[in-house]
């Protein structure tokens, strides 16, 4: 099972731990490079008698161990699993941790991959859901029930960008005996710490910012509750959600750049906010670094920057706002129409059409004139001129 820990080596600066936690020289060979260990099974000594604990790829992998040390590391945590997608950590954790008849509370913004887990799967299987404004501690309260078990928290959200005070959450869950799970996606351990904050959970879609290259798809826990980690990792062995080593290998590189490139994407990201605000066909900007974000004092509070994604809404007066929004996105030239976020590439998507489809219809359903941007790391003049010319 892999379940990583802050190593004994002194490891403290962020950089530092990305580059060097759970990636110790190779003891055979000198490697500097954690190997990708291409093996489906390993050899025992008598029966048994494993060599380091390894028996079989699916229950463990050497190279999935260290991607999973260093991602504890990373959140100041105790215990790390790594999954074959986000998606497959969220599966894992709701199906640990909620049972038929818990309740739970999402963001009323939720990203769309996770309403559908949760509304077409989960609530088939007896779990109860509500969405809630979690930037408002009163709703989100109010919101809560005897049988609430988990608060799941986007902070920031997808796609509208807001903002939760992660610490209040921490207290109104286990005031009510519920835990609270921190999808860290959008600001990864870079930016933010839930675990430090009193989150329980922490998920991550590492496909996001810590790959950073848009070649791995992944997902990731961690907590500092052992006991959950087992069970977690029972249902994960007994499911199969892993990912492949040369999967978490390819993470591990991206990840020794994560502290620059979330510099660059933050930069990045608060200037072309800036150039969109104000601009005639832009009717709103969702940028947690914008003075005048709801969420900007608590963000900066618990953030160390904003992060690279913006959203915003244009204007179409006359005309369908979900087409002039599909118009926008089509006429872009380095921004990539396409799904996912948080590569060294700037991608443009139209949420209700793509990434929230599946929230059409419901309380979730995002608007029809939005348009989500992930800012990559290009130079900020050449991202700022494709947009102002895609606009017109």
């Amino acid at each position: 099972m892999e379940r990583g820990g802050v190593p004994s080596a002194n490891v403290n600066g962020f950089s530092t731990r990305a580059i060097h936690a759970g990636q110790d020289p190779d003891p055979t060979t000198g490697s500097v490079i954690v190997p990708i260990h291409a093996t489906s099974t390993f050899a025992q000594d008598g029966v048994g008698g494993t060599r380091g604990g390894y028996e079989y790829s699916r229950t463990g992998n050497p190279t999935r161990t260290a991607l999973a040390e260093c991602m504890a590391a990373l959140e100041g945590a105790r215990h790390g699993l790594i999954f074959g997608s986000g998606m497959g950590a969220t599966d894992t954790l709701l199906r640990v941790a909620l049972h038929p008849g818990d309740h739970l509370l999402i963001p009323h913004d939720a990203y769309g991959g996770t309403f559908r887990l949760v509304d077409k799967v989960l609530s088939g299987w007896g779990i109860e859901y509500t969405p809630v404004d979690l930037a408002d501690p009163a709703a989100t309260r109010a919101a809560l029930r005897p049988n609430t078990r988990m608060i799941w928290c986007e902070s920031p959200t997808n796609p509208l960008l807001g903002i939760a005070d992660i610490a209040v959450l921490a207290d109104l869950a286990h005031g009510a005996g519920a835990s609270l799970v921190v999808d860290n996606t959008f600001a990864s351990p870079y930016l933010q710490t839930p675990l430090a904050l009193g989150a329980d959970v922490v998920v991550h879609s590492t496909t996001k910012y810590l790959g950073g290259h848009s070649d791995v798809v992944g997902g990731a826990l961690v907590t500092d509750d052992g006991e959950l980690a087992e069970r977690l990792a029972f249902l994960q062995n007994s499911s199969g959600a892993v990912p492949g080593p040369f999967d978490a290998w390819l993470t591990l590189r991206g990840i020794k750049t994560l502290a620059v490139r979330m510099e660059r994407h933050s930069d990045n990201a608060e200037r072309v906010a800036a150039a969109l605000v104000g601009h005639p066909k832009v009717s709103r900007v969702y940028y947690p670094g914008l003075p005048d974000h709801p969420g900007h004092e608590v963000a900066a509070k618990q953030m160390r920057r904003f992060g690279g994604m913006v959203s915003f809404q244009v204007t179409s007066p006359g005309a369908d706002p979900a087409a002039e929004a599909m118009r926008v996105c089509a006429s872009t030239r380095l921004f990539i129409l396409a799904e996912s976020l948080g590569g060294v590439e700037s991608l443009i998507e139209h949420p209700r059409r793509m990434t929230h489809a599946s929230t059409e219809g419901s309380l979730l359903e995002v608007p029809a004139d939005l348009i989500r941007l992930s800012v990559g790391i290009e130079d900020a003049d050449d991202l700022i001129e494709d947009l102002l010319q895609a606009l017109g």
